[in-house]
């Protein structure tokens, strides 16, 4: 396996964190006043938005959403998501 730079492994631990939210979200689904359940999702939400803030920081949006800038479409700057595996 090759070694993954800084911006592979950030958006590896924003990957991780996504998907336990939403294996959170589902187990809420059914369990809607877990305790443990409303927490884990609590913990994972923070660390899955200071991620989110991190990436988009150094790197630029991941959605288009996060798009800021009037001057400049900031999306286009970095690889389309399908082509992110290959850079």
């Amino acid at each position: 396996m090759p070694m993954l730079n800084e911006r592979q492994k950030l958006l590896r631990r924003l990957q991780a964190c996504s998907f336990a939210l939403v294996e959170a979200n589902l187990y809420l689904d059914s369990h809607p006043t877990c305790r443990e359940g409303l927490a884990y999702f609590a913990e994972h939400k923070a660390e899955y938005e200071k991620l989110m803030a991190e990436y988009t920081e150094k790197y630029g949006p991941i959605r288009p959403g996060q798009s800021n800038s009037d001057k400049k479409w900031e999306w286009v700057k970095t690889p389309f998501p399908w082509e992110r595996s290959a850079n």
